[in-house]
């Protein structure tokens, strides 16, 4: 495991690719916690009145702020995560866009709204909810927060944010990033939390609603909480996404974008290409050309700058990849390249002669494994694509848009990508639908997730 609670409540972390102790850190106490809470609803009482553009500008001084320590950002994330350093300063630099974005546009999206009625007046108004609670996971630690609280604050809403244990360093970093650049104190709170502590910060009357994002388990434990006391809740959770190559795409393209689908954030991303589908026309091309590239992946120390991927974040987490990887070889995979794991890192692999009911098909593999699987027909892959329990999205790889447009309504997805791989983008509503969540994040359905949507009527 990356961290322990080697005392009831201390975590340590661990960097996945050397072993080595980072740091430890002790956990709030259930006292503690109230009094966070407590803070941050006294917090709310002010910040839900002051102005839209002194919110705005806060966030245009936490993303000048990012932009300037994006080195010690990125190099924080790195070692404590084990994403390549190069991807982890575009993190950083992502989240200095979704704080500019919303600086920028989010009061439009708030805007009184006028409706003709037969009333003298009648509108609608976007009011903060009060104390919001976030709940998020290691894989992206800075971009996963800040999707989730810069809209949230931004709406006169307050934050207590519980991050992944294995990730505590970051989560005090983003929390110094805050209180440096001047949002009025416990407007946006980190809390250290044992997991059934975490657990019961949900039913708190306090807490007005709760955003997590992280697996389909977890989901269904905040869901299953939140629903008891009647209690908002917006839930990003894991994703299988099909990538699809049909037989006019052009394959070098393809393989150049799924070679990023795939193994970016060395597979760990819940909108990862999961399920290489491929025309059985170019299967043999596409899969040459693919293996080839997976195995000039430059591989190692996530703190070079020609790393490509590097360990996964723990090393339960490989030995869980491991696990889906040899039980679907097991079953017939056949092991095109890699399929080894030592420690914590687990080889770029490339599997083939899958089948649908295989571990590495029909479950969620979080890490850089690519089964590639052929189709025959349009109406066979999308069914394909389709048999999963996630629909948090998929990538089309075609030179025949106008056909993928008239089918895009077939596929059960929260997004469809057209020559393109699934990424979240400030402008662009997020969200799965099945057992990849509900709600959306990001653009204006974004800022108002935590919002009382009011009707104003008079007559």
């Amino acid at each position: 495991m990356i961290f322990t609670q080697t005392k009831p409540m201390q975590i340590i972390t661990i960097n996945p690719w050397t072993g080595k102790h980072i740091e430890s850190y002790m956990c709030d106490s259930p006292e503690q916690v109230d009094e966070r809470l407590l803070k941050g609803q006294l917090a709310f009482e002010s910040w839900r009145k002051t102005e839209m553009g002194t919110r705005g500008d806060l966030l245009y001084a936490l993303a000048a702020k990012l932009e300037a320590e994006v080195e010690h950002l990125a190099e924080i994330i790195t070692v404590e995560m084990g994403k390549p350093l190069t991807e982890s300063r575009a993190e950083v630099k992502k989240c200095a866009w979704v704080c500019s974005y919303y600086a920028e546009h989010g009061a439009a999206a708030l805007a009184q709204r006028t409706i003709q009625t037969e009333a003298r007046q009648s509108f609608v108004t976007y009011e903060p909810l009060g104390l919001i609670y976030g709940i998020m996971p290691w894989n992206f630690p800075f971009w996963q927060v800040f999707r989730f609280a810069a809209p949230t604050l931004l709406a006169g809403n307050t934050v207590l944010m519980k991050h992944s244990p294995n990730v505590t360093g970051c989560a005090m970093e983003i929390q110094r990033l805050f209180d440096e650049v001047g949002f009025p104190r416990d407007v946006y709170q980190t809390a250290v939390l044992t997991n059934e502590v975490a657990s019961s910060v949900i039913e708190k009357p306090i807490v007005k609603a709760v955003s997590l994002t992280g697996s389909e388990r977890a989901g269904v434990s905040v869901a299953g909480k939140a629903g008891r006391v009647l209690k908002p809740s917006l839930l990003e959770l894991g994703g299988s996404n099909a990538f699809i190559v049909m037989e006019d795409a052009d394959i070098t393209n393809a393989i150049d974008v799924a070679m990023t689908a795939r193994f970016l954030n060395t597979g760990q991303s819940c909108i990862a290409a999961k399920r290489l589908l491929v025309h059985e026309s170019v299967l043999s091309s596409f899969t040459e050309g693919f293996v080839s590239r997976v195995q000039q992946l430059e591989k190692g120390d996530p703190l070079n700058e020609s790393t490509q991927v590097g360990p996964l974040a723990r090393e339960d987490l490989a030995v869980e990849v491991e696990r889906q990887v040899n039980e679907s070889v097991a079953q017939g995979a056949v092991v095109l390249c890699g399929g080894k794991r030592e420690g914590a890192f687990y080889e770029p692999t490339v599997l083939s002669g899958v089948r649908l009911d295989m571990p590495v098909m029909n479950t969620e593999v979080f890490g850089p494994v690519a089964p590639i699987m052929s189709f025959t027909s349009i109406d066979e892959v999308i069914s394909m694509s389709n048999q999963s329990r996630y629909g948090l999205g998929v990538t089309i790889m075609t030179s025949d848009v106008d056909r993928v447009l008239s089918r895009v309504q077939d596929f059960e997805e929260g997004a469809v990508f057209i020559n393109e791989l699934v990424k979240s983008d400030p402008r662009l509503p997020f969200g799965g639908v099945k057992n990849s969540g509900y709600g959306r994040e990001l653009s204006a359905e974004g800022i108002r997730a935590f919002v009382n949507v009011k009707t104003v009527y008079v007559k």
